[in-house]
């Protein structure tokens, strides 16, 4: 995919006031681990995330997904009136039907003639709909979008510990809920448009390649339980390595379609799962591990949430300046990979 005409106008994020801990984490699951004799601080050393965040009780996604898009506006030189498309993009959603948009979109304040809808694909949902969003702009049918996600992972981390600590499980028993305690919650937006409306240095989405290995759609999967409860199982070891040799094959398709290399690259921006995750695939990709800029430490994995909140971390701790080549890319269940080029 190429795009010559699409911008990241702005970015924003927003994020939950309460924080716990993997400690705090494992200290609830005590029982469990002084039964199985598992040594404490283990989720930590293993994930290299030290805390998360997560909403209030009873926060809907569409809730976070309007912060979020409320500070893009309060960040953006374009107003509310101009935008012309808006997706909510996260794997949380406020229930099957109306779509999740519908109530962010009122909670914002966008125009009554914006397009909504909802795009969602597990932690690539909203790098999907910028390409989505791109493709609008890049033909011409719109000028200015609005992207949000507001994922909130409570519900999943509260139910995991509920279910480990009711049931009895052995040491190879709890490994497919072990990726659950990873999860944190936030928000993010952005507004892209075309290039015609940005007054300053343009920060210009390129393009891009994807590639999906639906094969190991089983290796990860999510869904309700109970009310108001979530319940996942991650098969952790064999989807990192299908996922390593997945992103593999996206990074010889995205060299070949922008005519980047590793040496091109000033900074990457990658989904965050944490340490392991990200050390396997900068080593099988052959990139350097300095470029990396990472927030899965104090925020866990927030789905769709990670990537667009990283990358504003970045700017604004100046790892991204004027003019660097970023490329951004994420792996998702299903299996999908994407990466996009992004000069700022």
């Amino acid at each position: 995919m190429h795009f010559q005409n699409v911008c990241i106008e702005s970015l924003a994020v927003a994020l939950p006031g309460e924080a716990w801990t993997s400690a705090q984490i494992e200290e609830r699951l005590r029982p469990l681990y002084e039964r199985l004799r598992l040594p404490f601080g283990r989720l930590e050393l293993m994930t290299g995330i030290r805390e998360r965040r997560f909403w209030p009780v009873g926060t809907r996604p569409s809730e976070a997904s309007a912060a979020a898009g409320r500070a893009v506006l309060a960040k953006s030189a374009l107003g509310a009136s101009q935008v012309e498309l808006f997706i909510h993009a996260a794997v949380s959603r406020d229930m099957l039907e109306p779509a999740t948009a519908s109530f962010a979109h009122r909670l914002i304040g966008l125009p009554a003639s914006a397009q909504i809808f909802d795009v969602s694909n597990a932690c690539l949902g909203f790098m999907n709909a910028m390409t989505v969003a791109a493709g609008l702009i890049e033909s011409g049918q719109i000028t200015c979008a609005m992207i949000a996600a507001g994922e909130n992972g409570r519900p999943l981390v509260e139910h995991t510990i509920g279910t480990l600590l009711g049931g009895n499980f052995d040491r190879n028993a709890i490994k497919p809920y072990f990726a659950n305690l990873t999860i944190g919650s936030g928000a993010a937006a952005a507004i892209l448009c075309h290039r015609s409306l940005v007054a300053g240095r343009p920060h210009r989405l390129l393009g891009g390649a994807c590639r999906a290995a639906t094969g190991y759609s089983e290796l990860c999967q999510g869904d309700t339980q109970g009310a108001g409860g979530l319940g996942m199982q991650t098969d952790s070891e064999q989807l990192l390595l299908a996922g390593v040799g997945l992103a593999g094959e996206t990074w010889t398709a995205f060299k070949a379609a922008t005519g980047w290399d590793a040496d091109r690259v000033d900074r990457l921006i990658g989904h965050q799962v944490g340490s392991a995750h990200r050390r396997k695939v900068y080593e099988a990709l052959g990139l350097d591990l300095a470029k990396d800029f990472s927030t899965f430490e104090t925020l866990g994995n927030m789905g769709s949430v990670s990537l667009p909140a990283t990358l504003s971390a970045a700017v604004d701790a100046g790892a991204v300046a004027e003019g660097n080549r970023v490329a951004l890319f994420g792996i998702g269940s299903g299996l999908n990979c994407l990466m996009l080029a992004l000069e700022w």
